[in-house]
């Protein structure tokens, strides 16, 4: 950039200002958060902050390529009714006691978040949660509770699990297997403690007649597969696709391109054999039950993210960070674990990691290079992640739960939410911490 003002005003000036307005909106939600990002993106291509060139170049494809062909997959297989059937299963298997449903609904929720999304996951199991509660006669906000936590918990553990992590993985090269190997281990830790502290806690008010539990007992799981020729298809893509991921490396695949393939043969085999005009009408079916407005927020975002980058901003805060962290990779690491839980509970923890990535990135060579950053970038994933817990608009998940409960008559008060918010986080983010100390500084 040629460093010209702007109304008087410097372009990185500019820039942090239509990012701090973005913040703003998104924070409020007065505004579509799509329409947000893409006004935002569009006003400072006019402006001049960056050209239409390093606009279209700042977009992560490979990002945008592994959510499209993922919503793809995970659409289509969820019309099958798998997701419902594992989790009546899973109810039966526990005898419908309504304490160990509730272990049951966490993990099933964690292993879905962690394979598929965490947001698709809840708009899938929290239904069935609510009608089990319903059945047993028993207070559902237990079973709410332990779906988002273990959903925002269950999608750090991947590369695909939770969209920062799909972020940091884009940006940086990381495979499938760099994130199962770095993060699954902690995750399954922190995952079996709040389950434990679930258990405790609600042991004594989770109690229902034998009546009730004999009307759950006699749930039909079958029923809920409603196509078994879709079910097979599901699985085989999306082990597929998954295999995909952990060969992308030696392969020489990107996940964006795994994804979509993987999207392209499941629509493929989806409509098979059908009629042309009926194929045509099943495709676009899937194709409207995209998440455009989430696709459509992330190229936005990334514009914004690429005006703070071309002006030097980033640059700057990534040299003013290693001023106060004294260059020191123990230092870094915790501050950024403990700022990125805060951050990503009070706002959506997309934008922020957004801003963080190229920022970091500029604190690379100063700091040793990529390998010895490493530590720092899992600090990232986890904090943000994990600090999507933190309150109720924290993630994504959160407030599709939140919007469901209502629906149902249930409502999940913000005020009570945080009684068992912050103690989950506060505790996800310490065990984090004691994981990265002794993986790395031992």
């Amino acid at each position: 950039m040629t460093g010209d003002l702007i109304f008087g005003y410097s372009q990185e000036a500019v820039a942090l200002v239509l990012m701090c307005v973005c913040y703003l909106l998104l924070f409020t939600e007065k505004m579509n958060r799509a329409v947000v990002t893409i006004v935002m993106a569009g006003l400072a291509v006019m402006l001049g902050v960056l050209s239409q060139k390093e606009a279209i170049s700042s977009i992560d494809f490979n990002t945008i390529s592994l959510l499209v062909g993922m919503m793809i997959v995970v659409n289509v297989a969820e019309r099958s009714g798998m997701f419902q059937y594992v989790a009546i299963w899973g109810a039966k298997k526990v005898r419908a006691h309504p304490l160990w449903i509730m272990v049951v609904l966490g993990l099933v929720t964690a292993v879905f978040s962690a394979f598929l999304d965490n947001v698709t996951t809840v708009l899938l199991i929290v239904p069935v949660s609510l009608q089990i509660a319903n059945k047993l006669e028993v207070n559902p906000y237990p079973y709410l509770l332990i779906n988002i936590f273990a959903s925002n918990i269950g999608g750090t553990a991947t590369l695909i699990g939770d969209p920062p992590n799909i972020l940091i993985g884009s940006s940086l090269g990381l495979s499938f297997t760099d994130f199962l190997v770095n993060l699954s281990g902690v995750i399954i830790v922190i995952l079996a403690l709040v389950v434990l502290m679930f258990i405790y806690f609600w042991k004594d008010s989770l109690k229902t007649t034998m009546k009730n539990r004999a009307v759950v007992m006699n749930i039909n799981e079958k029923d809920a597969i409603l196509d078994w020729r879709l079910l097979k298809i599901s699985l085989f893509v999306l082990f597929a696709v998954i295999f995909g991921f952990v060969m992308a490396e030696h392969i020489g695949l990107n996940n964006g391109l795994i994804a979509l393939i993987g999207a392209g043969v499941c629509l493929l085999l989806y409509t098979f054999g059908m009629p042309h005009a009926k194929r045509d009408d099943m495709v676009e079916d899937v194709l409207n039950h995209v998440d455009w407005t989430t696709i459509f927020f992330f190229i936005g975002l990334f514009v914004i993210v690429g005006a703070l980058e071309v002006t030097g901003f980033l640059h700057k805060m990534g040299q003013y960070f290693i001023e106060i962290t004294d260059g020191s990779i123990k230092k870094s690491v915790f501050v950024i674990l403990g700022v990125s839980a805060v951050f990503s509970a009070v706002v959506d923890n997309i934008p922020f990691v957004a801003t963080m990535i190229p920022m970091i990135k500029t604190m690379e060579e100063a700091m040793g290079g990529r390998e010895v950053m490493m530590p720092v970038w899992w600090a990232l994933s986890l904090g943000a992640c994990l600090g999507g817990n933190g309150s109720l608009i924290g993630a994504s998940a959160n407030v599709i739960v939140a919007g469901i409960a209502i629906r149902a008559g249930r409502p999940i008060s913000f005020l009570r939410f945080l009684i068992w918010s912050i103690p989950v986080m506060v505790l996800s983010v310490i065990i984090s911490g004691i994981y990265l100390y002794l993986k790395y500084f031992m």
